[in-house]
């Protein structure tokens, strides 16, 4: 079993998903529905059964490929996972044929994307829109195993081409700016990258016995100047930040939230998004600790800054999912403050909460996305009353608001905490401000609730129809998950503490004591 390769036939398959829907006659679209949802079910089946392969108790990466590429360069095509990269792998997985599900009449023609006050008509076909969600999965697979630095490089890139399209293509009144404004952001960042990729080759080049080499077990072993580790972790560093997205080069997500349609939202920051973060562990702490050590006290205080002011903006937002988007930017900071804390119990609960906070947005913009649909507007004032026609609908809508504000017994609560208290170990002032956003997310949440849900029976609302069993379809997986991740998150934390013991003790740090001095029992027991 450890010698099948795992991990290329579940990006593959995706990517030849992808294939065959584009090549489906014109016109065929509920045939490409249906193909798609089979690949992407397939893929989701083939990652479980892979992940009953590995092994919890082994740091190490596992189910491992690697083969010469470009020698001449030292570049290799070179995956494997460990703990912290299988649970991304799941998530991307999962989400997909929850997407597609939900996303089922998105592009259809003369129906054009619920995204608010007006509906706009797809600029392509149906079978298009499935086809590019296929190959996104593929390549954001592709680059939670990527083992080569130069590898996960053109994978990271190559995720722009499907999402931007799926933004201006499908998108809202004002998807052409948002796709524009998310792709320059994100291109900048790539082009900052690109230039670390290039300073790592060099320094590998001239201190590797063997010659140049993108491999991460060869580029652990180089013992990099002060000086440049700097500025190559500044290179990775900012490119991570834009893609998390991070204050202040935030700003691009609320515009490609609102204009996306839900599932493209939901594929967006559940997935798109965690490539941020997860690049933080994988290479700005494993490729340049001593850098990391270094611009710790600016990130704490960037990412403190995250999540409160993602908060407020939350609080102040008549769009549903702009709200939701701002959201992600406070919930972002935790998880990074969680990364940067340097403490087991941080890195642990941030990893975490990269898959329940997967979880619980793509449970807030799809049912956010049912509601829009139903009454052809996204404004938060347009609402009231739903729960009154369409209790089912609101009831599910109360379960996501709920995992959104991190209720103790879901998902998010287990991993919010871990990565604050992880943080207060080390960084106390951060942590008590930063704690702060629980109070924060239970107002925007809870108004949010409120004002769409309750109170009179607005006109416009009175005839809408209750959860669809399609709907509900797509949707009972995230309330399972939810659930079962917050009564029992155990599995997923044994899976991910290994790794990122692995990142710690790579990064040259511990756990710091703690700071009530434990004794010894006097004799007697007393």
């Amino acid at each position: 079993m450890t010698n099948f390769p795992w991990l290329t036939v579940i990006a593959a398959l995706p990517a030849v998903g992808a294939l065959v829907v584009a090549l489906l006659p014109k016109g065929r679209d509920l045939l490409a529905k249906q193909t798609a949802l089979a690949f992407s079910v397939l893929t989701l089946v083939l990652a479980v059964v892979m992940a009953t392969g590995f092994d919890p108790a082994d740091p190490a990466f596992q189910f491992v490929e690697e083969y010469a590429w470009i020698p001449a360069f030292g570049i290799h095509y070179a995956v494997g996972v460990d703990g912290i990269g299988l649970v991304l792998v799941l998530l991307t997985a999962f989400l997909t044929p929850v997407v597609v599900l939900a996303s089922w009449n998105d592009a259809d023609p003369g129906v054009g994307s619920p995204s608010g006050e007006q509906r706009v008509v797809p600029k392509r076909s149906v079978k298009t829109f499935f086809a590019l969600m296929l190959a996104l999965e593929a390549l954001s697979l592709g680059v939670f195993a990527a083992t080569d630095v130069f590898l996960f490089y053109i994978l990271f890139e190559a995720t722009l081409i499907p999402i931007y399209f799926l933004i201006g293509s499908y998108g809202g009144p004002r998807r052409a700016y948002a796709a524009v404004k998310f792709l320059i952001y994100s291109l900048v960042g790539g082009l900052l990258m690109l230039a670390a990729v290039v300073g790592l080759y060099v320094v590998s080049a001239q201190e590797l016995e063997d010659g140049p080499s993108f491999l991460l077990s060869a580029l652990a072993q180089l013992d990099i100047d002060p000086a440049t580790q700097k500025w190559l972790f500044l290179g990775f560093f900012v490119a991570f930040a834009i893609k998390a997205p991070m204050w202040p080069v935030h700003t691009w997500l609320p515009d490609a939230a609102r204009e996306a349609t839900p599932g493209t939202a939901v594929l967006l920051v559940a997935v798109l998004d965690k490539i941020g973060t997860f690049g933080m562990i994988r290479f700005c702490l494993q490729l340049f600790p001593e850098a990391s050590r270094w611009a710790t006290p600016a990130v704490i205080v960037l990412a403190v800054i995250s999540v409160i002011y993602g908060a407020i903006l939350a609080i102040g937002q008549r769009d549903i999912k702009r709200l939701i988007a701002y959201t992600s930017v406070s919930h972002f900071g935790v998880i990074i403050l969680g990364i940067f804390a340097m403490t087991s119990l941080g890195q642990t609960g941030a990893t975490l909460y990269m898959v329940n906070h997967g979880l619980s947005t793509a449970a807030l913009f799809l049912v956010a996305g049912y509601l829009i649909a139903r009454r052809g507007s996204a404004e938060i004032g347009d609402f009231g009353g739903v729960d009154k026609v369409a209790p089912r609908l609101s009831g599910v809508f109360l379960f996501a608001i709920l995992s959104g504000l991190s209720l103790p017994g879901l998902a998010p609560f287990v991993s919010e905490f871990l990565a604050l208290a992880g943080t207060f170990r080390r960084y106390e002032v951060a942590a008590v401000i930063a704690t702060l956003s629980i109070i924060l997310a239970a107002l925007y949440m809870l108004i949010l609730y409120q004002r769409t849900m309750t109170g009179p029976t607005k006109p416009a609302v009175e005839s809408m129809p209750d959860l669809r069993p399609r709907e509900a379809l797509a949707v009972a997986p995230l309330v399972v998950l939810l659930l079962a991740l917050g009564l029992f998150p155990k599995p997923a934390i044994d899976v991910i503490s290994p790794a990122v013991e692995q990142t710690m003790t790579r990064v040259g740090v511990t756990d710091p004591a703690p700071a009530v001095p434990v004794t010894a029992p006097s004799e007697g027991g007393k």
